[in-house]
């Protein structure tokens, strides 16, 4: 089984900071997984291969989602910080 997640953002910055915190899951895998993360200028994509079953799948997506929103409000609240900062 295979997946492909395509996640497109307004600025090549952002999608990078993305990819970035989700590719260490590019490594860290059983062997009967595959997830590989690049940045793709605005967008971040993900392509997955699974050899196991369908639950070991749908439980990587949703894995994969998480950590990217989490990655996202991270850079929300980092921008915010910054922002916040500046206007001092």
């Amino acid at each position: 089984m295979e997946a492909e997640i395509i996640l497109k953002y307004d600025n090549e910055k952002y999608a990078k900071a993305v990819a970035n915190a989700v590719s260490p899951d590019n490594f860290k895998t059983p062997s009967n997984l595959s997830v590989k993360t690049l940045c793709s200028g605005k967008d971040v994509v993900t392509k997955i291969k699974c050899k196991g079953k369908l639950s070991t799948l749908l439980a990587t997506i949703d894995d994969l989602l998480f950590c990217v929103s989490t990655a996202e409000k991270t850079l929300e609240t980092a921008e915010s910080f910054q922002k916040s900062n500046t206007n001092r």
